[in-house]
């Protein structure tokens, strides 16, 4: 007589994990624990604080080893549809944690758990690693594609008009903001078929290092676009000079770039910081935390850390996020870069 398979995963453990979520979330939990681990048995499951992208993950520990559970939130027409092919691929290619369960339909993931270590301890300090950014930006690019979602300038603009209709600032005084996207937009050209495989997030929440190689997690954004999207946020985000930004670009392509692509990869991190600003205000407005802003005026990137530091600004607090975001805002009408979004969230 053929014994029945024991389920380690019971409703016990579900519930004792699960039990701030809805009924349908901690089924669709459970179904992706089942499927990933059979009867391995589950020992520790602790939830980590999640980015910006507002899904729920977990660190599960199970037999020996430990893997993330990634559930994301209701479906929206608005979310990119294609997330999950592109984190298949990019686990195909060694560049995402490789992958043990992944149900599309209900927006859920099981992967492997990357041990991260501060990228400020990568061997051979900023220069190594600023090539190495280039490095694992030349493999995305290079995989096979994504499938296409969205040209990068409209989604840039379709969020900037979400900003200017939630009436966070006063009337009028977002009009120059506005005026300096129409113009980049007139001279932005792009061949669709020139386009590649990009994260579109390459921030540092979502670069890991665990103590040898690289690792891209969250493809949330994942589609194919412009190359230099992905460099114009690495350069804004994890290499602070010019110096470092000159290996990034030598390392990603292979080459000095020459003054056409310096040309395209200023208007490119234009658009990445209005992306951004736009990002980081929207959390601010649905947070309710002013209306109709009478200033855009910003603070200093030393300014901001020095608030942070004295307990004047919390990191990820509405307030926090609407300061940095107007600071993308000046970053995107000047040549100043901004602070980098691990400043303040």
């Amino acid at each position: 007589m053929q014994m029945p398979v024991r389920q380690v995963v019971t409703e016990a453990t579900i519930k004792e994990h699960f039990d701030a979520y809805s009924a349908e979330a901690r089924k669709v939990a459970r179904t992706a624990l089942i499927s990933a681990f059979g009867t391995t048995p589950i020992g520790a499951i602790t939830a980590i604080a999640g980015g910006a992208s507002g899904a729920s993950t977990f660190r599960v520990e199970a037999g020996d080893r430990r893997y993330l559970l990634r559930m994301e939130g209701p479906a929206s027409p608005l979310r990119n549809p294609h997330q999950y092919l592109s984190l298949r691929i990019a686990a195909d290619a060694g560049i995402a944690p490789r992958i043990h369960h992944i149900d599309e339909a209900a927006r859920v993931a099981v992967m492997d758990f990357i041990e991260e270590q501060p990228l400020e301890t990568y061997p051979g300090g900023p220069r190594a690693l600023a090539q190495a950014l280039g490095v694992l930006l030349k493999r995305v690019q290079e995989t096979t594609p994504f499938p296409r979602f969205v040209e990068y300038p409209d989604i840039v603009a379709q969020l900037w008009d979400h900003v200017c209709r939630t009436g966070l600032f006063a009337p009028n005084l977002l009009d120059a903001h506005t005026k300096h996207l129409e113009r980049i937009r007139e001279v932005y050209v792009w061949d669709p078929q020139r386009s590649v495989s990009c994260h579109n997030d390459p921030t540092p929440r979502n670069i890991l290092f665990d103590g040898e190689r690289l690792w891209l997690v969250d493809w949330e954004s994942a589609y194919r676009n412009d190359p230099l999207v992905d460099v114009a946020i690495l350069l804004d985000n994890l290499v602070p000079s010019p110096e470092l930004g000159d290996i990034l670009l030598r390392a990603w392509l292979g080459r000095a770039p020459d003054e056409t692509l310096c040309i395209r990869l200023a208007l490119i991190r234009s658009l990445s910081r209005l992306y951004y600003a736009g990002v980081l205000l929207s959390a601010s407005a649905a947070a309710r935390w002013t209306t109709h802003d009478t200033s855009i005026s910003a603070l200093t990137a030393p300014e901001l850390q020095l608030s942070i530091r004295e307990g004047r600004l919390k990191r990820g607090a509405p307030e926090t996020k609407h300061i940095l975001g107007k600071m993308y805002l000046a970053a995107f009408l000047s040549s100043i870069a901004p602070p980098g979004l691990a400043a303040a969230v």
